[in-house]
């Protein structure tokens, strides 16, 4: 087979002028989209922005809102106004809000989905109506009506629809679209339609909630609640930048929990917890005196702070205060401590791991000596110490690593021993998809067989283990360059052939072990290239909305499904996709953890592919 890059067309040509779509194709095209843009949005305002231009490019309408319901103030809150917009009306208002009160359908329909089971309807809001929406009539009904009529003739607008929205079971806020004067007024149908988008909007904000757990997990303690490793990993790559950058001082101290191994053998693991528990509290309170500094617990009994811009003798100080705190603590023995900041003279600082080394060996030198103080690095204590004892400890213990942060010899992915995931059993629960692959980092990462800057190499580690978890065909690990559409694979297994007589299939999948430099131009495919910006999505095959291109190469493969997860960093745009056959776990629930999971192999340093 030629070395040459294989440029591949995903889509099905079938010949002819396009068909025009009805408007139950439109509308449903239109959800879907809805459904993939939100599916991209990284926070709560980001995925309520792409609802309201979602659904007014959907309704034809010429502005859009959406609010969500202030129970504590009983008032509806505007988060995000779009398209035409009236004199004093804002896209992102600070404080426009409605009293509950002057919106007694919504109240009407949130009753009838108690009574009656069904999603509460959206309904319409003319400039000329004077009677309340037939059906649904309130005591004071027929006067708020006339008064948002008012409303809307003084905002330039004819009609509008306003539809409620639900997250778990419960009113939330609203759906509001607009049309201008002398357009077409908004039909029953119309009205159907929203109450569709509006229930397709709850769907999107379930799962950027869903979303925003899974980072707070991957980068929180459990236990504590503390940041953990990876989140303290990725800030610190971020504040040693800005240091080599701008001079800023960067200090990390590192704590060691004295006594808890006495605690759990004597008293009790729960015991032990509430001691971790107590003395995080106390870094929480000392990272408070440090505006700007990341409290964690890096694992087991190991603590830290991250503190950047502070003077050196400032974080000194409040880990000096630190100790005397932890030795009041019940049950404990204090805490030894140690201290590494580029303010002190501890020479060249450009990369995480020699900051960690100089805490560690501080923090090694207090535990030894059973100090009440914490020990800092490049501050030697007493006659004779030149150069400082601690430096010399901290660049002995790891001799064959660069200074200047470059890998080595054995830095590529895929050297070493790399050790892997080995569950008893497959799983498509999201929650095991998260833990099991962010454990396969880790081990990686403590191994170093793969190296922090290699972007590649840890989405190899996140596609393999997870692909092994779920049981699939096989996965894809693909790269964009900066400012490129073209989409060039990197690197792929297959772990299985799919069955059936397709010859194309067969001669499709060869072509994929062969050549793993196979190029796709983004173009074509929307959902991929949304996807590679921060995005995710699952494909089944045969599913009503399918992209065309897409399930085109899922029929051609002969795969039955495929989940697809990407995101961005210094080095480019990235991509991880997971490909099903019959005996594959489900892979639609797993589409928002492994979003997640590329997210958080994509933090910190970042390289191009063979680099």
């Amino acid at each position: 087979m030629s070395s040459e890059a294989i440029v591949t067309d995903r889509g099905c040509d079938c010949g002819g002028p396009p068909r025009p779509e009805s408007l139950p194709d439109l509308r449903l095209r239109s959800v879907v989209e809805l459904a993939q843009d939100m599916a991209g949005a990284l926070t709560p305002l980001e995925a309520v922005r792409v609802a309201a231009a979602r659904a007014t490019e959907a309704l034809g309408a010429t502005m859009a809102a959406v609010s969500v319901w202030d129970r504590e103030s009983g008032r509806l809150r505007v988060l995000v106004n779009h398209g035409d917009l009236a004199p004093g009306e804002q896209e992102l208002p600070e404080d426009e809000s409605y009293p509950v009160a002057d919106f007694p359908e919504i109240v009407t329909y949130l009753e009838e989905r108690w009574t009656t089971g069904r999603l509460p309807r959206a309904w319409v809001q003319t400039a000329q109506s004077v009677e309340p929406h037939a059906g649904h009539a309130h005591p004071t009904a027929g006067a708020y009506c006339q008064e948002r009529a008012a409303a809307l003739r003084r905002r330039g607008r004819g009609c509008c629809v306003v539809a409620p929205i639900v997250l778990h079971g419960q009113a939330w806020g609203e759906l509001y679209l607009a049309r201008a004067l002398g357009m077409p007024e908004f039909t029953e149908a119309d009205a159907d339609y929203a109450t569709l988008l509006a229930a397709q909007v709850s769907a999107g904000l379930a799962q950027t909630e869903r979303l925003a757990d899974l980072r707070r997990l991957a980068f929180s303690d459990p236990l504590t609640g503390l940041a953990n490793r990876r989140a303290v990993d990725e800030r610190l790559e971020g504040a040693l930048a800005a240091h080599n950058r701008e001079d800023t001082v960067v200090s990390l101290v590192v704590c060691d929990v004295n006594g808890l191994k006495r605690v759990n053998d004597q008293l009790g693991h729960e015991m032990g917890d509430r001691l971790l528990e107590r003395f995080a509290h106390q870094l929480s309170l000392a990272a408070a005196k440090l505006p700007g500094s990341l409290a964690a617990r890096l694992g087991g009994d190991e603590f830290c702070l991250l503190a950047e811009g502070q003077k050196a003798d400032e974080v000194v100080a409040v880990a000096e205060e630190l100790c005397a705190r932890a030795l009041a603590l019940s049950e404990g023995e204090g805490v030894a401590c140690g201290v590494a900041s580029t303010g002190d003279s501890i020479g060249p600082v450009t990369t995480p791991d020699r900051l960690f080394r100089l805490a560690d060996a501080a923090q090694y030198r207090a535990k030894a000596a059973r100090a009440a103080h914490p020990v800092v690095a490049g501050r030697s204590h007493g006659p004779g110490f030149s150069p400082d004892p601690t430096v010399l400890l901290a660049d002995a213990a790891d001799p064959h690593r660069r200074a200047d942060g470059r890998r080595g010899p054995t830095g590529r992915a895929g050297s070493g021993d790399r050790r892997r995931f080995r569950g008893a059993a497959h799983s498509a629960d999201p929650g095991q998809l998260l833990t099991a692959v962010l454990a396969s980092l880790d081990q990686a990462a403590d191994a170093r067989s793969v190296h922090p800057a290699d972007s590649l190499g840890k989405l190899v580690v996140v596609a393999e283990t997870a692909a092994r978890l779920l049981d699939a065909v096989g996965w894809w690990v693909s790269y964009v360059p900066p400012g490129s559409q073209l989409m060039r694979t990197a690197q792929h297994a297959v772990y299985r052939m799919t069955s059936g007589p397709s010859s194309r299939r067969a001669e499709t999948q060869r072509a994929q072990i062969e050549a793993p430099d196979a190029v796709f131009d983004l173009r074509h495919y929307p959902m991929t290239r949304r996807a590679v910006r921060g995005g995710a999505f699952a494909l089944r095959a045969g599913a009503a909305g399918n992209d065309p291109a897409e399930e085109a190469m899922l029929v051609v493969s002969g795969y039955r499904g495929m989940v697809a997860a990407g995101g961005q960093n210094a080095a480019g745009g990235w991509l991880v996709e997971l490909f099903a056959d019959d005996a594959t776990l489900p892979l639609g629930q797993a589409a928002c953890a492994m979003r997640t999971l590329v997210a958080v192999a994509l933090a910190g340093p970042a390289s191009p592919p063979g680099v």
